[in-house]
């Protein structure tokens, strides 16, 4: 008895021990400071701080005040957590993925807009779509998709010498003819066509709702419930305009592929080949309606994926060979060295053009198409670096500045793309902006090699092949482009006039050979 006793004190002293010392840990462990950031007010926190555009420059500068690359902001009383190194997102992102790899709630866009079929706002647990599109747009599996990259670039060329200008409209009618046929096997046969109108419209609204922070019921979730004529909720109105487009995206052309299936015109895509094979399954009726609306929602998924991203991407590519003609000869006279003039570039040259390559990477480096990455969300406390960052904490990589970084990236607003070049190979030790470009973590976007792969062929085949000027006025003077942006997620140059002509009249025999071999 005495025995049992003493075993019982031993044990409730370890017990009183263990309390004693988790409850220090935790006094301890709360007290933790928060990242720092510029003061909130009562009540809203740094509401105010926050500015509707170019809120990626703003982290950026108060990342450099506060000297650290974490920075924590309070808005209403919901904690936002703003990273800008590739250090802080390797160790949180990346290492610690099980916390880190959800998103948090976005009124706006899911229950909105329902935009609930996005796989970038998806719940983490929710991985069947993603799966999907990770099997059709995997490094092996993207490579299928070259001979129609290919294509897509030639009848960009042919377009451009036939009807120069509006650029942008051609590199919007370029991306999302590839996207279509890739997808549903569709032909976007002229830039009037209503599918690319369709894209047009869904991905503006998406780039703008999903700015964090720019609709109040982000901040507020049961604003949702206010009707559209309450004062002050005109979020309400856009809301219910970019949902229909966003349901037409979803259905049309999912409805538009089923139709030809029926009809045997369908020409193989990503939509045609899923739902045959679904029909050949011995799924049971249930488990067919299921799997056919994880292929709809995967599909308008890469839909908008391609739609705006290479169309951004290509625009400021223009642009920077506007403002730097010095590389766009340099780059001219690598791929007249390695190829002549007699065939446009193909994949297989790639690794022998290696300027050509920093200047696509230049591009994605100097102005990244997405400067801040989709939101992550953590639902549990954690700490880093000694500092506390609490459950419920939305945590933001500020792309931009990781790839404006002057350390990694010295002159960072300059178009250099030399800087990943040494000794006329392209540097490894130079970080490739595609490790930042795309999102991070087990959230990086899954059709990023096509992206990549699309972005080479087709400013290869217009540097091969155009030369890009500024337009000049009446007078004959040259008109500089603005350099300006569509607010929204996605960095979209606004129209601006440029004079894009055939380097030769070999160029236009080369270009116009195309239509007859494709």
């Amino acid at each position: 008895m005495l025995c049992l006793n003493s075993i019982n004190s031993i044990w409730c002293i370890l017990g009183l021990v263990t309390v004693w010392f988790g409850r220090r840990w935790w006094r301890n462990h709360s007290q933790l400071p928060l990242p720092p950031g510029p003061k909130p007010l009562p009540l809203v926190g740094n509401m105010f701080d926050i500015p509707t555009e170019r809120q990626w420059e703003t982290y950026g500068d108060w990342s450099k005040k506060f000297d650290s690359d974490i920075i924590h902001l309070n808005v209403g009383g919901r904690s936002i957590v703003v990273l800008s190194s590739m250090e802080a997102i390797r160790e949180l992102f990346e290492k610690r993925f099980s916390l880190y790899s959800d998103r948090p709630r976005l009124p706006m866009i899911v229950e909105l807009m329902g935009w609930d079929f996005g796989i970038g706002v998806m719940k983490y647990g929710e991985r069947s779509h993603r799966k999907l599109f990770h099997e059709a747009f995997n490094v092996a599996a993207a490579k299928e998709f070259q001979p129609q990259e290919r294509a897509a670039a030639h009848a960009l060329l042919r377009r451009i010498l036939n009807r120069p200008s509006d650029i942008m409209e051609h590199f919007r009618h370029m991306a999302a003819g590839l996207i279509m046929d890739v997808t549903y096997g569709i032909n976007v046969n002229s830039p009037g066509d209503p599918y690319i109108g369709l894209a047009k419209e869904a991905m503006h609204g998406l780039s703008i709702a999903s700015v964090p922070r720019l609709f109040l019921v982000d901040s507020i979730p049961w604003l949702k419930y206010i009707p559209s004529w309450f004062p002050g909720a005109g979020f309400q109105r856009k809301a219910k305009q970019w949902r229909k487009v966003m349901r037409e995206l979803l259905e049309a052309p999912f409805a538009h592929t089923k139709r030809n299936m029926v009809q045997g015109t369908a020409i193989p895509s990503f939509t045609s080949s899923s739902l045959a094979a679904l029909e050949s399954s011995n799924s049971q009726n249930t488990g067919k309606q299921e799997k056919e609306t994880l292929i709809k929602a995967t599909a308008a998924n890469m839909f908008a994926a391609g739609a705006d991203t290479t169309v951004a991407a290509l625009g400021s590519f223009a642009l920077a060979m506007l403002a730097n003609p010095g590389v766009q000869a340099k780059a001219q006279a690598e791929i007249d060295a390695v190829l002549g003039s007699e065939h446009l570039p193909d994949f297989a040259d790639v690794d022998m053009l290696p300027y050509v390559s920093a200047v696509v990477k230049e591009v994605q480096q100097w102005r990244n198409v997405t400067p801040l990455a989709i939101p992550h969300y953590l639902a549990v406390d954690d700490e880093y670096r000694g500092y506390r960052i609490p459950a419920g904490t939305t945590v933001i990589g500020n792309t931009w500045a990781i790839l404006h970084d002057e350390e990694m990236y010295p002159d960072p607003h300059l178009f250099k793309p030399e800087r990943f070049l040494l000794d006329g190979k392209l540097n490894p030790a130079i970080q490739d902006p595609e490790t930042a470009t795309f999102g991070f973590g087990r959230r990086i976007c899954p059709g990023r090699h096509m992206a990549t792969s699309s972005l080479m062929i087709t400013i290869a085949s217009i540097l091969a092949t155009m030369n890009i000027k500024k337009a000049r006025d009446k007078n004959g003077e040259e008109i500089e482009p603005s350099h300006e942006y569509f607010p929204g997620l996605a960095l979209l140059p606004v129209p601006f006039e440029c004079s894009i002509t055939p380097r030769s009249r070999k160029a236009i025999e080369v270009i116009e050979a195309t239509s007859g071999s494709e």
